[in-house]
């Protein structure tokens, strides 16, 4: 069923594609509001920051991570509602960019590894295989489409 709440304004997201020399692509999962999400390392752009910028930030909060921002991938070139938002209109921008030294945080090896023990939001990283990563691995519909496209940019179809 459609959505028909008016729309009021935008949230721009940007977001990071590591990629390492296994053609292994980071990704964070995250409890968020109680649900289990699957989704490229990133967040929200703040009032007076540019993208590059935004995606510094995020890195450094949720990674404690300096990171090199390669080129542009991605910029969302259809219609989104935001998934928690329905009032807000979603622009999502994806860049490739290189983690800077070894990682400062914890990499798993397995699907939403989370602290049983803690209650709230979580969030925990793992690198998945391009090569075995599929749109509906993802929740939200713009991370899904930036899969195939990811897909398609290294040779899998």
């Amino acid at each position: 069923m459609e959505n028909k709440q008016e729309l009021s304004k935008f949230n721009v997201r940007v977001y990071a594609l590591f990629v390492n020399e296994k053609e292994e692509v980071l990704v964070s999962d995250e409890i968020i509001r109680t649900k289990q999400y699957s989704k490229f390392p990133g967040g929200g752009l703040e009032l007076g920051e540019s993208p590059l910028e935004c995606l510094r930030r995020e890195s450094r909060e949720e990674m404690n991570q300096q990171i090199e921002i390669v080129r542009h991938f991605y910029t969302t070139d259809q219609f989104v509602r935001s998934y928690f938002r329905p009032w807000e209109q979603v622009i999502c921008i994806y860049y490739f960019a290189k983690i800077l030294g070894p990682p400062q945080f914890r990499i798993s090896s397995k699907k939403f590894d989370f602290d049983p023990n803690l209650e709230g939001d979580q969030e925990s990283f793992r690198w998945q295989p391009i090569a075995y990563l599929q749109p509906n691995d993802f929740q939200f519909l713009i991370d899904a489409h930036v899969v195939g496209l990811l897909r398609k940019e290294y040779g899998y179809f």
